[in-house]
């Protein structure tokens, strides 16, 4: 196998690197699952017309058959917990405090796991396969923290 950068000069530079910004637009489905959550604290996917299988977070199209996928379904804000991490290393778009938890939580009626922070739990109390529930932000703003975290279901 050769090397596919033979030949190409190094670039090296001692300048500052530039903060360079941006924006970009979170598209007509995700828009309307953001939506759905900010203006009625509902979760929803997308169900594909051919499988049956259902996306949250909402995408346009099934990973499995391909389709395009218009059905919109209301998940349970209750779901399992499939895995989980402890995270060390602050995430800017998180804002939380390090260490703090991340799962992958299976919300009831999807067949995704959606990827979001755990809280109101120790991590040693956490279990694979443990029931979740979302907790909302007070003021929600129209993003996916508009979920502030899962928490256990059997707590108050």
């Amino acid at each position: 196998m050769g090397n596919a950068l033979q030949g190409i000069p190094s670039v090296i530079s001692d300048e500052r690197p530039r903060v360079w910004r941006y924006s970009h637009s979170a598209g007509p489905i995700r828009s309307r699952f953001l939506l759905n959550l900010r203006d009625q604290q509902k979760i929803t996917g997308t169900k594909c017309p051919t499988c049956g299988k259902v996306y949250v977070p909402a995408r346009s199209t099934c990973l499995k058959c391909f389709e395009d996928m218009s059905d919109w379904v209301e998940v349970s804000h209750e779901g399992t917990l499939k895995t989980f991490t402890i995270v060390h290393e602050p995430l800017p778009s998180l804002k939380s405090e390090i260490p703090f938890i991340l799962g992958i939580i299976q919300l009831d009626g999807a067949d995704t796991g959606i990827v979001h922070r755990l809280g109101d739990v120790d991590s040693e109390e956490l279990r694979i396969g443990m029931r979740v529930k979302a907790v909302f932000e007070g003021e929600v703003k129209g993003d996916i923290r508009d979920i502030k975290f899962f928490r256990p279901a059997d707590s108050a």
